[in-house]
């Protein structure tokens, strides 16, 4: 699933060619992957509006538009953006494409079709469940070390099961999870009260070290991640734990190991990040 990096990624590789732009056209190839709108409905709200603003909070993209609409899309397992400067022929696994003026076109693409649009104004936007849910950007300001000391305080539960919740933090996934806490020397495992002050400030730092480098990176391409000009990321090959179940630790050469938490699959060094 695209994670924060990935996910501002594209909105920074978007913001240039969308910004001022009419929306002309809409085609909705898959009407399942549109949450609590029609596509006729879709068109009928968006044709003739402009992009006035991208924006992204957690793993959503908001598109705001023109007569305070907000277009919300959510990539999940392998959602792709892309956007096309001439016409071009929809592929098998379009779902959604916005005609736009000057003449270019943003193709919504998605493998497993598990990926959500839907359309927003202001008010609805301010009380939208999902969003209201999500914790602080933990490379905004409102991501303190005291807040983040506070939040974990009174939690039992394993540290990467909160850290993947959203509620604490919003956009960490799977992958900058286990790279985060490998690089604090945290067990996935532990429970996150358990934390001394100082874990907690190492993993903090190192949080907002992976997802910067990340961002940097391009995000991170393990199988359908690609940026809006349909380039790959780079930070795979940075990854120092996650996907390498059974392999030797760069660090230390012991042989990382692998459990399921939270119903994701989580790979750690078991001497790196002790118990």
């Amino acid at each position: 699933m695209p994670e924060l990096p990935e996910v501002e990624t594209i909105r920074a590789g978007l913001e240039p060619h969308l910004l001022g732009q009419k929306i002309t056209g809409i085609t909705v190839l898959r009407p399942s992957q549109l949450r609590d709108i029609s596509p006729e409905e879709l068109s009928t709200q968006l044709i003739g509006k402009t992009i006035n603003r991208l924006s992204r909070r957690g793993k959503y993209l908001l598109f705001y538009c023109s007569s305070e609409l907000i277009l919300v899309v959510h990539l999940r397992m392998t959602g792709q953006l892309l956007y096309y400067s001439a016409g071009k022929p929809a592929m098998v696994h379009t779902r959604l494409i916005i005609s736009l003026e000057p003449p270019a076109e943003l193709h919504f693409h998605d493998v497993r079709a598990l990926g959500q649009i839907t359309l927003l104004n202001s008010k609805q936007l301010s009380n939208w469940r999902p969003l209201l849910l999500l914790g602080p950007e933990p490379l905004g300001p409102d991501f303190t070390l005291e807040y983040f000391q506070q939040s974990l305080a009174c939690r039992r539960a394993p540290i990467k099961n909160i850290l993947l919740g959203q509620r604490i933090v919003a956009g960490l996934g799977n992958i900058y999870t286990d790279e985060a806490l490998f690089k604090a020397g945290i067990n996935p495992l532990r429970p996150a009260n358990m934390l001394s002050e100082a874990q907690v400030q190492i993993l903090w730092t190192a949080i907002r070290q992976t997802l910067t480098t990340a961002v940097a990176d391009g995000g991170t391409t393990i199988r359908d991640y690609l940026n809006s000009s349909g380039i790959s990321g780079s930070f795979q090959r940075r990854l120092q734990v996650y996907g390498r179940k059974g392999q030797k630790c760069r660090h230390c050469g012991s042989e990382l190991v692998g459990c399921r938490l939270a119903g994701r699959s989580t790979v750690y060094c078991p001497h790196c990040q002790p118990l």
